[in-house]
């Protein structure tokens, strides 16, 4: 009995640490899931658009090993790749999304894949966190940090 308590307990907390904790309207819930899915469609499609319209006009994104880059014209162009790369794969995982009111966190993992001019592919990953505003209906990113994980 003991020892099926003790790998009761252990089942639950391995499987607690992996679960995912979504807090907040099922609404903007499900809103900030879809931006999030739609944005790494737009990375895929290379439509920098609406990468720009992603993010609020305040927005500050915080890349891996480099100075913050604030406001959507400095934003779009971090996100510009040379026209002989491209980017075949991206895709976010949310482990948490806590929304407070008219904000909201969410943090997780990605990863993705870089096509160079020589055909060769570049696999990625790393972790992230962003705060979210609401505009109106809709969730924007105002805060955008990530940086990659081996």
């Amino acid at each position: 009995m003991k020892s099926i308590l003790i790998t009761s307990v252990l089942l639950f907390s391995f499987l607690n640490g992996f679960s995912q904790e979504f807090i907040g309207s099922k609404k903007d819930l499900e809103q900030i899931k879809q931006n999030t899915k739609a944005f790494s469609q737009y990375v895929v499609n290379d439509n920098y658009k609406m990468i720009g319209e992603s993010y609020t006009a305040d927005a500050k994104i915080f890349p891996n090993q480099t100075k913050i880059i604030e406001g959507t014209n400095a934003i779009v162009s971090y996100w510009k790749h040379p026209d002989d790369i491209s980017i075949t794969h991206h895709k976010i995982t949310q482990s948490e999304i806590k929304i407070m009111g008219a904000e909201a966190y969410d943090y997780g993992y990605y990863e993705g894949q870089t096509k160079k001019a020589n055909g060769d592919l570049i696999d990625w990953k790393g972790k992230y966190v962003i705060i979210w505003r609401k505009e109106g209906d809709d969730w924007k990113m105002y805060l955008d940090i990530w940086n990659g994980v081996r």
